[in-house]
């Protein structure tokens, strides 16, 4: 495994820019972009090589990356007490716990194709 294989690298379309940019998040920002995807994410890739030698040679720890970190699926969010009451509410109203439903809000954000717990 290559050094750069333990980083996230993303490449994905920008409607603001009209074209594909990519970048590794927690790292490197947007870096590079282009109306091929695969020669984005190539350049991605030599990008991310560079930082590596970069580091390397100045005797820089490289930065941690999330292939290695493990999620207990646990993580506590300030809401406030206006949408703690809200969320509470909804919650109600759907017959699921506060936890459920905020899972299933969650999920139908970040990962529409995901099922929702019931």
């Amino acid at each position: 495994m290559k050094d750069r294989d333990r980083y996230l690298k993303i490449v994905e379309w920008s409607d603001e820019d009209k074209c594909y940019v990519g970048s590794v998040p927690g790292w490197i920002g947007k870096c590079c972009h282009g109306d091929n995807e695969e020669k984005v994410y190539r350049q991605l890739c030599r990008i991310v090589d560079e930082w590596i030698d970069i580091y390397k040679k100045d005797g820089q720890p490289l930065p941690p990356s999330i292939s290695d970190k493990q999620y207990s699926g646990k993580f506590q969010l300030r809401t406030g007490c206006e949408l703690h009451k809200a969320l509470a509410i909804k919650a109600l109203q759907t017959g699921n716990s506060l936890n459920n439903y905020c899972i299933n809000v969650l999920r139908k954000e970040v990962a529409p194709s995901e099922k929702t717990m019931d």
